[in-house]
């Protein structure tokens, strides 16, 4: 019987490769596996970390340009000026009043955009200028507010007429120059205007043989002083230029200050890093 076991052993032994043994080729395989787990795991980490830099690095860039907007426009808004002042109207609704003075008093409010070009090449014009998605953001407590756009008459620039009134918007083309009455601006750069007229505010009534002085004193003579007349403002401003559109949301506050007592106040806005412009798509 031991004969015949060891026979078997060792013709089993017979058969098995030289150098062979189950136990150790067992975990070279496993060892061989793990190996390249690791190596596949390394690849997908260093993947997922590379995605991860490219999305922080999008999203930083997206930030930066709507904080930003465009840094390489051909053309900028260099100033926004506006005039206040007041004056009277003569009032024709009622006809009955026989004093020397009957007039409405409206406050009025000149903007003025200048834009000025960057860019050294010839070939970029501005093809227009567009005001539009006009918001009274905040409402006068004396008033109503009406924006108008110059009048094609000669001598006023503005006219309290329905037919200048802004409907929606107000567009400007481009044009050798600026001209408010054809409602051009010059191609190569120049201005654009609007007025914002806070209308029949109170009534001026008077039989004294005196000189009226159409400004903002006018205001005080009626009653009423500068807090009851200042509201706010909200719209878009649009420039295209060679076919890209350029647009800022701007906010203003109207009119200028002491106005009760300088009768014109002029604001020079220069500073326009709240005004951002970004493409439209």
């Amino acid at each position: 019987m031991v004969i015949t076991r060891l026979t078997r052993n060792q013709l089993a032994g017979e058969n098995r490769p030289v150098g062979s043994n189950p136990t150790v080729s067992a975990n070279l395989s496993v060892g061989e596996k793990m190996k390249t787990s690791m190596k596949d795991l390394i690849k997908m980490i260093a993947l997922i970390s590379i995605l991860l830099i490219v999305i922080i690095v999008v999203i930083m860039i997206v930030i930066q340009y709507q904080i930003e907007g465009e840094k390489d426009m051909p053309y900028k808004l260099s100033k926004i000026t506006i005039i206040s002042t007041a004056e009277g109207e003569q009032n024709t609704d009622d006809i009955e009043e026989t004093a020397k003075w009957n007039l409405y008093v409206n406050q009025n409010n000149d903007v003025y955009f200048f834009i000025d070009k960057k860019s050294a090449k010839d070939d970029e014009f501005i093809e227009n200028v567009t005001i539009e998605n006009i918001n009274i953001t905040k409402q006068p407590l004396k008033g109503n507010i009406k924006m108008y756009m110059p009048s094609s008459v000669e001598g006023r620039t503005f006219l309290y007429d329905d037919s200048y009134i802004i409907d929606g918007k107000l567009e400007y083309k481009g044009g050798k120059t600026s001209n408010p009455k054809i409602l051009e601006i010059g191609s190569q750069g120049g201005s654009a205007i609007l007025r914002f007229s806070n209308t029949q505010i109170g009534k001026f009534i008077s039989n004294e043989n005196i000189e009226v002085k159409h400004d903002g004193t006018l205001i005080s003579k009626v009653g009423i002083n500068e807090d009851e007349v200042k509201f706010q403002v909200n719209f878009d401003l649009i420039i295209q230029i060679n076919g890209i559109k350029y647009k800022s949301n701007i906010y203003l506050d109207l009119p200028c200050n002491n106005l009760c007592t300088e009768g014109t106040t002029t604001k020079e806005i220069t500073d326009m890093s709240n005004i951002v412009f970004k493409r439209v798509k």
